[in-house]
């Protein structure tokens, strides 16, 4: 019976992979993630393969000796359930495969980079932190975005204090201002610095962005991280 799983997996799960899909990275670039992200991946990747797959696939087994398959629930459940983490193993280790570790711990970097947190006033004058990380770390809980994102891309090379452009999907420019940014130690997800009287960093008065301080502006060069 265990052998018989296993013959039927890959075509029962032929378009299982669709549930994983992520969105396309552009054209040449590379599939960037954090060290703690690519932990992660792994870490998941390693469970499945040795803990809950050989869980499932001795339930099933058990359950396809129970009598008529068509009416029982837990094989029906147990094969479905299969070839979910299947798809997932599949989607893992390709993702494992071309995935290239970025470490965001630099020492003397004033600018935004890949695996930095940073905070910036948006148009509305709304201070926002956020996380930038890899395609496969995305978390909007958590206020991960990926460094492919229009927000990211924007942020990336600017410093502290420098007024930015962020196109926006309807092809609209709006200003962000790009305020305190930190590498990322591990997990770590929260804020940047601590707001001096009670006004947040990116939104306070800072430098005049048409005073043509040093880095002020757009930023060269934002497709690397």
């Amino acid at each position: 019976k265990l052998a018989d799983l296993e013959r039927d997996r890959a075509p029962q799960s032929a378009g299982d992979d669709e549930e994983n899909a992520l969105p396309p990275l552009p054209a040449g670039a590379k599939n960037y993630i954090t060290p703690a992200g690519h932990a992660r991946l792994k870490n998941e990747l390693h469970d499945l393969l040795d803990r809950e797959r050989p869980e499932v696939v001795r339930t099933v087994a058990w359950a396809a000796s129970n009598g008529d398959r068509s009416e029982n629930a837990d094989y029906q459940y147990g094969k479905r359930r299969l070839r979910q983490i299947d798809s997932r193993i599949r989607f893992l280790t390709k993702r494992l495969d071309i995935a290239e570790i970025v470490d965001p711990a630099r020492s003397g970097v004033d600018q935004v980079f890949f695996g930095a947190t940073v905070s910036y006033c948006d148009s509305q004058g709304v201070e926002r932190t956020v996380s930038i990380v890899g395609q496969d770390e995305v978390d909007s809980t958590r206020n991960r975005i990926s460094w492919v994102s229009p927000v990211a891309r924007a942020l990336t090379k600017s410093r502290e204090g420098d007024v930015i452009a962020l196109r926006t999907p309807a092809g609209l420019e709006e200003p962000l201002k790009a305020g305190s940014a930190y590498a990322n130690s591990g997990d770590r997800s929260r804020g940047t610095r601590r707001a001096r009287r009670g006004i947040p960093d990116a939104c306070r008065p800072g430098r005049d962005p048409a005073g043509g301080e040093p880095g002020a502006g757009p930023a060269a060069e934002r497709g690397r991280p």
